[in-house]
């Protein structure tokens, strides 16, 4: 792991509480996942709200569901923290 690498997950440990090692799981359940289902994106999004320990209400849900299922996820970081704040 290069030190950039490590110093992001040292960040989000140090912000969210959850490490590296959960991430990866989560990274590797993902992979196989059916993005296109709604059932499945609901879940992961419960998921790492509770790893998080971030509550998420219904509205951000289903502003997250929507923009994964219609592929419309923002790919820079200012536009998914816009995401993740409303």
């Amino acid at each position: 792991m290069s030190d950039f690498q490590r110093n992001l997950f040292d960040q989000i440990q140090k912000k969210s509480n959850v490490s590296p090692d959960e991430i990866f799981k989560v990274a590797d359940s993902v992979k196989s996942a059916d993005l296109s289902d709604e059932k499945t994106i609901r879940n992961l999004v419960r998921q790492l709200s509770r790893m998080a320990n971030k509550p998420v209400s219904k509205e951000k849900e289903d502003k997250i569901v929507k923009a994964i299922i219609n592929q419309n996820m923002p790919l820079d970081m200012n536009s998914l923290n816009q995401l993740f704040k409303k």
